[in-house]
């Protein structure tokens, strides 16, 4: 590696070039984002014109990352919050007049959008959570032109619900005080407008949901993974409760619904083991499905269709270069590449993605991806020449999972001289619902032992350098990262900890308020706070009561305005280690929220991170340089715990 060029921290984490392309439904106009004065915005276009394109919203702050056309033709939607605080407004662009209007005016909200039909082009169903306590959102009908809304539900116990393409709201799901998921009925006679339909076990509850109807309104599709492991997919009539699967396979959960934008027939499916797979269930893709495989390597995507379904647009991943747009025409089989978001990779060899699977101590396969800087693995087999040091990236959620693909920290940290691992450790999702529920109540307990054993399988498969391995993660890969250091303190070098919680009673007593209808889910999975014997059992789970037995160097990174891990969880833990002189780097971003949104932040803490491990690792890095530049953080304490950090913040 001592030859190879390092790659520069901005061409990974700096904005795109383009991204997340998006068909008007007529399919004369083409939606993605571009930086526009340094910050993600949305531009359009002429279908067949990129050069023309121009921006048509004004973000100045965080940039936005979620946009969608409506069915006008001439109205974009793009939801924002306020420096990362998740409280998300729902904005409506008129392409026409630039005008763009606050569909949702109220504070200390999140916006949900419920559904989008063809049917009622001008109108959209919006939940917004804007009484009371802020837990429940009520239903609107909210006219994307003029901002004119009509109340249809108003929500006092449900957390989710499902419309038709008629606007008629008629599901909605709700959790037990016993955390089983209950779907109601809509009813007109009944008390409050709702009938007790399904009740689905506390085994089933983060794999069984329902999500869509049918074109006629009289079926219902749904995952479902009651009476098996893995979820399938299946329809139900509501009048006759007759249910039908539709696909199902043992391998993994349905990840993923192809639904034809009128006819509202599930089309294909997938679902992610180690790499995605598609299922066609409607013969009249076939053919377009397996051209577009043909088209490029990697993992497909349709990303957006005209409304008479005959161009799409196509996104394709790889591992080792950037993600690649196409405009695909149906009627004349033909796709024509538009862009990739970082062009700039293009001229890079970038590391590939290994996938395998490791065995966990009582017998679980997880499912693992491991990314090797590029000399020392030559003929690309999957392991190094000789042992290297290695960086655990542990996922957050933990109801998420890693998957196949570029990944800019997997491409960074394997040009610096590193092995990077990735683990779906048990609570992963994808992998069928008794590989989640064996999560339950196993933080700092198997979910630990689960990275403890990949991290001893690197070691013995010459991988790993056994004492130079680091553990770095966000969210709970955060709180991984900090048992790491206290659960186990010989096993890591250091640990890198980005938003991830201290205190297991505290993470559960703050939750962002529209989280309450779920928290009797998160007492069966993490632990009961509410009572005493809860308490304790999560006391003995939380890092910040085992402090005093770190013993490796520690960097933590924190958003001030995070919603969901609140500062209060990594101030608590530094306050802990200053006051028993355990060292500890603290960097501290004011205007960010669960993770670093901003570029520049991004750049920084990401410029920190590399020379964190350089110096406890031993790996290459990226001098600081100029990588603050109009980055806002606070170093609190430990600036000298990194290599070239106090100088540049003094």
């Amino acid at each position: 590696m001592a030859g190879r060029e390092l790659i520069p921290r901005e061409v990974l984490f700096g904005n795109p070039e383009r991204t997340s392309v998006r068909i008007s439904p007529d399919g004369k106009m083409l939606g993605f984002l571009a930086p526009r004065e340094g910050v993600m915005n949305v531009h359009v276009c002429p279908i067949h014109d990129i050069d023309a394109a121009t921006p048509v919203t004004d973000d100045k702050t965080t940039g936005i990352s979620q946009f969608f056309w409506c069915y006008t033709n001439k109205h974009l939607l793009f939801l924002q919050d306020d420096n990362g605080d998740e409280d998300f407004h729902l904005y409506s662009v008129d392409l026409e007049s630039d005008k763009t209007i606050d569909l949702t005016p109220f504070d200390q909200i999140s916006a949900q959008v419920v559904h989008q039909s063809h049917r009622h082009p001008e109108e959209i169903l919006v939940g917004i959570n804007d009484r009371g306590e802020h837990w429940f959102h009520d239903v609107h009908r909210v006219n994307v032109a003029t901002g004119e809304r009509q109340l249809l539900v108003q929500n006092d116990s449900f957390i989710g619900f499902v419309s038709d393409n008629d606007y008629n709201v008629r599901v909605a799901v709700t959790y037990s005080a016993e955390a089983e998921l209950l779907m109601f009925k809509s009813d007109s006679d009944a008390e409050g407008g709702w009938v007790p339909w399904i009740t689905v076990g506390v085994e089933d509850t983060l794999t069984t949901a329902p999500f869509a109807f049918d074109k006629t309104g009289s079926k219902l599709f749904f995952i479902d993974s009651r009476n098996r492991n893995t979820a399938s997919l299946k329809s139900i009539d509501v009048e006759s409760e007759t249910q039908e699967t539709l696909f199902a396979t043992d391998q993994a959960d349905i990840n993923g619904a192809m639904i034809h934008p009128t006819e509202a027939n599930i089309e294909a499916v997938t679902y992610t083991y180690q790499r995605e797979k598609w299922e066609i269930l409607d013969d009249s893709i076939r053919s377009d499905i397996d051209y577009l495989k043909k088209v490029e390597s990697g993992e497909l995507q349709i990303t957006s269709r005209t409304l008479d379904d005959r161009k799409w647009t196509v996104a394709y991943t790889l591992d080792d270069g950037p993600v690649k747009y196409y405009l695909y025409d149906r009627d004349a089989q033909n796709a024509d590449f538009l862009f990739c978001h970082r062009p700039e990779l293009e001229r890079l060899e970038l590391c590939k993605m290994h996938s395998m699977i490791i065995k966990s101590r009582d017998g679980l396969d997880l499912v693992s991806y491991l990314t090797l800087p590029i000399d020392s693995d030559p003929d690309n087999g999957g392991r190094p020449q000789t042992a290297l040091p290695m960086v655990l990236l542990v996922h957050g959620g933990p109801w998420h999972r890693d998957t196949w693909g570029y990944d800019p920290m997997h491409q960074m940290l394997a040009n610096r001289g590193y092995a990077v691992l990735a683990v779906n450790f048990r609570g992963s999702t994808g992998f069928g619902k008794n590989f989640i529920n064996a999560a339950n109540l196993e933080w700092a307990g198997k979910m630990h032992d689960d990275l403890i054993d990949a991290v001893n399988w690197a070691v013995n498969e010459g991988i790993a350098i056994k004492d130079r391995i680091a553990v770095m993660g966000g969210s709970y890969g955060g709180y991984a990262a900090l048992v790491g250091l206290t659960f186990t303190p010989d096993v890591f070098a250091c640990g890198i900890d980005i938003v991830g919680p201290s205190n297991l009673i505290t993470l559960m007593q703050n939750p962002p308020p529209y989280w309450m209808p779920i928290m009797p889910m998160m007492q069966t999975r993490v632990g009961d706070f509410m009572t005493e014997a809860g308490g304790e059992f999560l006391e003995s789970r939380s890092p910040l009561f085992h402090v005093d037995k770190i013993s490796r160097p520690l960097l933590i990174g924190q958003g001030a305005t995070d919603p969901r891990v609140k500062q209060e969880e990594s101030d608590q833990i530094v306050e802990a280690m200053t006051a028993k002189n355990i060292p500890v780097t603290y960097v501290l971003f004011p205007e960010e929220g669960h993770g670093f949104s901003r570029p520049e932040n991004d750049i920084s803490f990401n410029a920190i991170t590399e020379a964190f491990l350089a110096e406890h690792l031993g790996g290459r890095y990226e001098p600081i340089g100029d990588a603050f530049k109009g980055a806002k953080f606070e170093v609190p304490s430990g600036a000298e715990g990194v290599p070239g950090l106090a100088a540049v913040v003094s």
